[in-house]
């Protein structure tokens, strides 16, 4: 697993679209995560926000759920060479996802740790303070990680919210 964050400008500019989704997300109603699935050559494929509402889904995490609808689409063959940009590290389930899907790099900026310090223990997000690294460790297959990066930039979208 790869701990850099040296991001090349385009990532740069990726991650970002992941905090306009989560920003999104945020004025539809949901809670402010976001995440974009990126093609081997660079391309977004998908995007998704968070989907806590409108049928309170504790599990409708922006990277879980954009994780079945790129399984459904793709094989692991082609994910495998995909990176999923996101505005908050993966969750325990949404690492799991991750791995299940095939996506072989995960670029994330604020970290777990972070989150759980801005969240505090709401209701709506008991943030499972585990390293998307130590998940992916237990696995059979390599994922790269990179993160945290640009995390001040993805908190301020966390102001005011919890």
């Amino acid at each position: 697993m790869t701990n850099s964050t040296n991001l090349t400008p385009g990532e740069e500019t990726l991650l970002r679209q992941s905090f306009e989704v989560a920003a999104r997300a945020h004025r539809n109603g949901n809670h402010p995560f976001g995440a974009i699935l990126v093609g081997p050559d660079g391309t977004v494929l998908m995007e998704q926000e968070n989907a806590y509402n409108p049928l309170h889904d504790m599990t409708g995490h922006a990277e879980r759920v954009l994780m079945t609808r790129a399984s459904q689409q793709y094989e692991p063959g082609f994910l495998k060479d995909c990176t999923i940009y996101i505005s908050a590290e993966p969750c325990a389930m949404c690492a799991g996802a991750i791995y299940w899907a095939g996506v072989g790099r995960v670029v994330y900026a604020m970290s777990e740790s972070q989150l759980k310090d801005i969240t505090g223990n709401h209701p709506e997000n008991p943030t499972l303070d585990l390293a998307c690294r130590v998940v992916f460790e237990a696995g059979q297959r390599k994922v790269e990680v990179i993160g945290p990066v640009l995390s001040e930039e993805a908190a301020a979208l966390h102001v005011g919210v919890w």
